[in-house]
């Protein structure tokens, strides 16, 4: 561990006021950092895999060790509900585990008399991890687990809203992971561009905005570097008209409202069939007026503030505008007189497809719900938008439900459930939505380069 000159707050978002500081990574001490696992990548990269595995388990041990510090530190800096964040950080335990038991085999293409023609994987380097203030710790170990079993040093930067539990993680290993090998470096996004256009760095992982997807793209064009963009989304639920509505109403509650609305992948524009319209509305309302916001620390709670003041007060403004729109908002659930970013969840009537809360990613717990009348229309509706990260369908027929599934443009496409992620399934986007996967062997693979071994034996 390494200390900074510099520091800057870190906002505890139940309360809107400052609860810690953050170390401030100067431009030097990035070079440092890079330079020191350019080094450590060098033994790392020759280490035998079954080693690299033996590390992976045990960090999952110590992650599940510190579950509960680790998750305290996510319900303070980031908002949500305290079990919730327990959840994160046993997610993250998983996800090493699961990571470590995923192949890298070598390929044999031709081995014959006169030749012998093999794949192989070779680690890229040092690469860099960006990771998102939405899930902290879980999205840092998507990028290091694969990084490091597939022989890479990697640097992650922590958003600057969200940096502890991220920096507390890199502690927790260092006795773990050989030094270099993994480095958490804290500051704002003049050190995530820094990191991202360093000439060390082989390749950028970024879970973000589009926008920032962008930026990274072009950091990183002039050293053609690899990249992997888990970016923004717009997912359309599409409930079909042969549903119990009580049945999954709620599931479509912890579908659109999970963390505060503040997922990628939540539901963020719910079309349901005119037939059902009004009773999907009236059990989905029921749920909502019920949950409970409140600081994630006290017993209960479903749903925390939202994490960030430019969040809160972008939110508030789609709502604003929404209102102006001719649309109604939803909704009886109390929010705490406390200060804070709260904002109840709210079921929004009366918009159409072009207002600016269907078209845009809100990030926030307002969840516009539109009736359709036929499913060729709806899957155009569903697709007519630039992002395509994910999206569900929801039918009495499971069969129905996933042939209607097949024919949305996104990365995931859910039957009957939404956020159901699992270490084994490719995570990315169609469109606007992201470059790459991260999971999986596909995820993997993003964090080698192919070497073709062709040997002649005559």
């Amino acid at each position: 561990m390494v200390g900074a000159d510099g520091a800057f707050d870190v906002i505890d978002p139940a309360t809107g006021k400052t609860f810690a500081e953050a170390p401030e990574c100067s431009p030097a001490q990035l070079s440092q950092a890079i330079a020191a696992a350019s080094q450590a990548f060098k033994l790392w990269s020759r280490q035998d895999i079954a080693e690299r595995r033996r590390v992976l388990v045990a960090c999952a041990e110590r992650v599940r060790a510190h579950a509960d510090e680790l998750g305290r530190l996510i319900c303070r800096e980031q908002g949500r509900a305290l079990p919730k964040a327990i959840g994160e950080v046993m997610g993250a335990a998983r996800w090493f585990e699961h990571t470590a038991g995923i192949d890298l085999p070598v390929e044999v293409l031709r081995d014959d008399s006169d030749m012998r023609v093999s794949v192989h994987r070779r680690p890229l380097g040092v690469v860099a991890g960006i990771a998102p203030w939405n899930y902290p710790v879980i999205s840092a170990v998507w990028k290091i687990a694969p990084a490091i079993l597939a022989g890479n040093a990697i640097v992650i930067k922590p958003s600057p809203f969200t940096p502890l539990a991220t920096l507390r993680l890199g502690a927790i290993l260092q006795d773990i992971i050989p030094a270099g090998v993994l480095t958490i470096v804290s500051g704002g996004d003049e050190l995530g561009r820094a990191l991202a256009a360093h000439p060390d760095i082989r390749k950028v992982s970024l879970t973000g905005s589009v926008e920032a997807g962008k930026s990274v793209a072009r950091s990183s064009a002039d050293d053609l570097k690899r990249i992997t963009l888990e970016l923004g989304g717009n997912d359309a639920g599409i409930v079909l008209d042969d549903v119990d509505p009580e049945a999954i109403a709620e599931k479509l509650f912890w579908g659109s409202f999970q963390n505060t609305g503040q997922v990628c992948s939540v539901i963020k524009r719910l079309y349901v069939h005119e037939n059902v319209y009004e009773p999907v509305k009236t059990a989905l309302l029921a749920r909502i007026s019920a949950a409970r916001v409140g600081n994630g620390f006290d017993e209960g709670v479903d749903l925390g503030p939202l994490t960030t003041a430019p969040q809160f007060e972008r939110v508030q403004e789609l709502a604003e505008d929404s209102l102006k729109a001719g649309g109604k908002l939803h909704g009886d659930a109390a929010i705490p007189n406390v200060g804070g970013y709260f904002m109840a969840p709210k079921l929004v009537t009366g918009l159409s497809d072009t207002d600016r809360l269907v078209a845009e990613e809100q990030f926030g717990p307002l969840l516009p719900i539109l009736p359709f009348s036929d499913e060729a229309e709806v899957i155009e509706r569903a697709n007519g938008t630039k992002f395509g990260l994910s999206g569900s369908v929801w039918s009495g027929s499971a069969e129905r439900g996933a042939e209607l599934a097949a024919e949305l443009d996104c990365g995931t496409a859910w039957v009957n459930q939404h956020l159901t992620i699992l270490p084994i399934s490719p995570v990315g986007g169609h469109k606007w939505s992201g470059i790459g996967v991260e999971n999986g062997p596909w995820g993997l693979a993003s964090y080698t380069d192919i070497q073709t071994i062709s040997v002649a034996k005559a």
